[in-house]
C-alpha cells in the first residue's frame, strides 16, 4: 500500500506504529470482543492486546501478534491505553464493512504515548481519511491467573461442534453447566430453560475432538448472559480451547484464521456462578 511503509514525518516520534494492507483483519477481531463500549490495549514487541471487561466476571482478549502486521514498531518496553472500542470500530470501518472483490482498506495506526490520540490513516482507492481517536489512561485489569499449570481440564473442539450446541441447547436457561471427567459423560452440556433440561454429551473419541485432557470430574455453571458475547469469536473460529482450573474458572480460547490463512486468538475468562450449591449440581 502507499502509505503503509511511510516512515513517521520528520522529528515525530510513535511510541507506537502499525500498518496493515487490510484492516478488516483486525476490525473483524475487535467485533469478536465488543460487548462493552471502552477497551485497553497493550502493545509489546510480540504484539497488540486488545482487552474487554464486564462486571468484574468476564473478560475477552485478542491476541495479533505482531506478524500479523506488515509494519509494528513499539518503542518502549510496553504501550498501554484505554480506548472506545466503538469508535475505533466505526473508524476502521469507515469505507463501509463490505469492500467490493479486489479492494481492501489500508491502515496505518500511530500513537505518540501517554495523554495523546491513537492517529488512524486509512486508505482506499486513493481516498485518505484520518482518524484521531482520544485515549484514557487504563484501568487495572482483572487477573485471572490462568495459567497452564493450575488446569485442571482441558479439551480441544472443532469450533462447528459448539455452534451446534449453541444451537441446539435451550438458551432461555439462566446458566450452562459444563461438565468434564476423565470418565463418561467426558464432556457435558446443560441449560435448564423454559422446556426443561437439555444435554448435549461428546465422546472422548468423538470426531470433532481434537485433544481431551481431564484430570478430575468437574461440574461448574456459569451465566449464559457472561457467555453469550463470546459467539462473537466462535463464529469466526476453526478450533476452541476449553479450560477450567480447580475454582472452576473457565477459559475459552479460539483460534481464527483470516483471509490470508493467519492466525489470531481471542480468549475469554469467565467466573463460574457462585450462586450454585454443590446439593444444586
Amino acid at each position: 500500500m502507499p502509505f503503509s511503509a511511510q516512515p513517521p514525518a520528520s522529528g515525530e516520534r510513535y511510541a507506537l506504529s502499525a500498518s496493515l494492507d487490510n484492516a478488516r483483519h483486525l476490525s473483524s477481531l475487535l467485533r469478536a470482543v465488543h460487548f462493552q463500549d471502552h477497551a485497553t490495549c497493550l502493545a509489546t514487541a510480540s504484539g497488540l492486546r486488545v482487552t474487554v471487561e464486564d462486571a468484574k466476571c468476564i473478560q475477552a482478549n485478542a491476541f495479533i501478534q505482531a506478524e500479523i502486521f506488515q509494519e509494528f514498531s513499539v518503542q518502549e518496553e510496553s504501550v498501554m491505553f484505554r480506548i472506545s472500542l466503538s469508535v475505533l470500530l466505526d473508524c476502521l470501518t469507515i469505507f463501509g464493512t463490505s469492500s467490493l472483490p479486489g479492494t481492501s482498506t489500508a491502515l496505518r495506526m500511530c500513537y505518540r504515548g501517554y495523554g495523546y490520540p491513537l492517529m488512524l490513516f486509512l486508505e482506499e482507492g486513493g481516498v485518505v481519511t484520518v482518524c484521531k481517536i482520544n485515549t484514557q489512561e487504563p484501568d487495572e485489569l482483572l487477573d485471572f491467573d490462568f495459567c497452564s499449570t493450575k488446569v485442571v481440564n482441558k479439551i480441544i473442539l472443532q469450533s462447528e461442534g459448539l455452534r451446534e450446541a449453541f444451537a441446539e441447547l435451550d438458551m432461555t436457561s439462566e446458566v450452562l453447566q459444563i461438565t468434564m471427567s476423565p470418565d463418561k459423560p467426558y464432556f457435558r452440556l446443560s441449560t435448564f430453560g423454559n422446556a426443561g433440561s437439555a444435554h448435549l454429551d461428546y465422546p472422548r473419541d468423538s470426531d470433532l475432538m481434537e485433544a481431551f485432557h481431564c484430570n478430575q470430574t468437574q461440574t461448574n455453571r456459569y451465566k449464559v448472559s457472561l457467555l453469550k458475547p463470546s459467539t462473537k469469536a466462535l463464529a469466526l473460529s476453526c478450533k476452541v480451547s476449553i479450560r477450567t482450573d480447580a475454582q472452576g474458572f473457565l477459559s475459552l480460547q479460539y483460534m481464527i484464521r483470516n483471509e490470508d490463512g493467519q492466525i489470531c486468538f481471542v480468549e475469554y475468562y469467565c467466573c463460574p456462578d457462585e450462586n450454585i450449591t454443590e446439593a444444586e449440581l
